[in-house]
């Protein structure tokens, strides 16, 4: 995002718009380093909060967690851009916003859904028992076994 706003596809970022227009509303004065700093507690904060949220939604669905996470990350994604941000009058809604931008907005929201996917997998992983269920004995499995067997439990309900 950062490389698309040097070469001028984006101009100022969502984080920053949103954070300006928030304090403007509420009337406080601030530098462009405190603004800045705001911009990204604000951002990380919501990006940690949803990613704790995906965390039981993953754990729930049969579904890989990287194509889980693809999803999610869109969802983010168009109820941010195409929901409460235009709505409350913080952002213009992503069709009439610069093209250039909501490219580059999706494409970080996928980047960030991917890689909740894929740390959620390896949650999933690592937290699943390498037993034979049928008689309690601990198996050897390869990384790669362990995580189809981890999927086929999860798929299983178990």
């Amino acid at each position: 995002m950062l490389g698309a706003r040097r070469v001028g596809i984006t101009g100022q970022l969502p984080p920053e718009k949103l954070t300006s227009k928030l304090l403007n509303r509420a009337g406080i004065d601030r530098s462009s380093e405190q603004q800045d700093a705001l911009a990204t507690l604000l951002h990380f904060g919501f990006g940690a909060g949803a990613g704790a949220v995906f965390g039981p939604i993953a754990r729930r669905l049969p579904v890989p967690s990287v194509p889980l996470g693809l999803a999610y990350g869109s969802a983010i994604w168009g109820v941010s851009y195409m929901g409460w941000a235009p709505s409350l009058g913080l952002m213009p809604h992503a069709k009439r916003d610069r093209r250039g931008m909501q490219a580059v907005m999706l494409a970080g929201h996928l980047v960030y859904g991917a890689a909740l996917g894929a740390l959620a997998g390896r949650k999933a992983r690592d937290d699943a028992p390498d037993t034979d269920e049928a008689d309690g004995e601990e198996l050897d499995l390869s990384p790669a076994a362990q995580g189809r067997a981890a999927s086929i439990r999860a798929a299983l309900g178990r």
